[in-house]
């Protein structure tokens, strides 16, 4: 069965008028639901992440720091969002989710969270409306606790995965690769072990092409027992802040290679979401559903 993180935490208020869409948390699971892909069985409620698995990755100084609010002016304005308590409690949550999906993963299949792909945090910052490393908390729990030895980072949000880079800079164990735009967010990119940098209004064709390519090879070269996928939707042409020229058909077909392989090789497989910013709500729901769709569709 396909087991989905969610919480109602997901869908924490912002104020009017912040360009992150906290909407689709909310919009994504009703759309799935009243259609039919999936079931309220499929969804599980996710608690705080065990704190051993965050200072794991990040410096507890600054996950003490985060939890009681005490960032500094400038270290909140990287991040994007208004620091809250509920804001913590969310991440905390988030992070957990994608540890337990992954776990999930390890018994089904795949596994999937409504939210995560918080790629941009770094151990002891965070930025890019990310304030912790769900990927890197999952990876380095699949190693530690699930003897998993190798595992593959497959980011494909529209801006470089520029925290999961460094915090994994030199651990052969995990596998960093990250197709992005060349000239979006961040403006200083760290080294993934694969990066692929696109041009402004990369189409499907291109797009698809390379991934097409790469990943065989990376399945070959890598010999994975784990996949993490970043599946952003903000590569769709119509996103505000992304820059590339993916249609929603592009973007469910990048979905489709990167699902088929793991299936294919028998790797197990946690999704997180990632980004999302296109002017019409509808675009970014139908986009992040198809990832679910698909899902069902190749695994069960």
């Amino acid at each position: 069965m396909l087991k989905v993180a969610w919480s109602s935490l997901y869908a924490h208020p912002l104020p009017k008028g912040h360009r992150f869409p906290m909407e689709k948390y909310e919009l994504v699971p009703e759309q799935l639901l009243y259609e039919g892909t999936l079931s309220a069985a499929n969804f599980f409620e996710p608690e705080k992440a065990d704190e051993q698995w965050i200072t794991a990755v990040h410096d507890p100084a600054y996950v003490d720091r985060l939890k009681n609010q005490d960032l500094s002016r400038a270290e909140i304005r990287r991040t994007g969002f208004p620091l809250s308590q509920a804001l913590v409690d969310r991440e905390l949550h988030i992070m957990q989710g994608s540890v337990m999906a992954a776990r999930y993963a390890l018994e089904f299949g795949i596994g999937m969270n409504i939210a995560g792909g918080t790629h941009h945090a770094f151990a002891d910052k965070g930025e890019g409306f990310c304030l912790l490393n769900d990927i890197a908390i999952a990876a380095n729990y699949l190693i530690a606790a699930q003897g998993i030895e190798k595992v593959l980072v497959v980011d494909l949000d529209v801006h470089q995965g520029n925290g999961t880079a460094a915090l994994f800079a030199g651990r052969p164990e995990v596998f960093t690769f990250s197709m992005h735009g060349a000239h979006n967010y961040p403006l200083h990119k760290e080294t993934s072990d694969l990066d692929i940098a696109l041009q402004d209004r990369t189409d499907d064709i291109t797009y698809l092409e390379l991934l097409a390519d790469q990943l065989p090879r990376l399945m070959d070269a890598e010999a994975p027992d784990f996949i993490i996928y970043q599946c952003g939707v903000d590569v769709l042409a119509s996103d505000k802040l992304g820059r590339l020229g993916l249609s929603l058909a592009g973007c469910k077909e990048r979905d489709r290679l990167v699902l088929q392989s793991a299936r294919t090789n028998e790797v197990p497989i946690m999704c997180c979401m990632g980004g999302g910013y296109s002017e019409s709500l509808r675009d970014i729901i139908e986009a992040h559903a198809n990832t679910y769709r698909l899902a069902q569709e190749i695994f069960f």
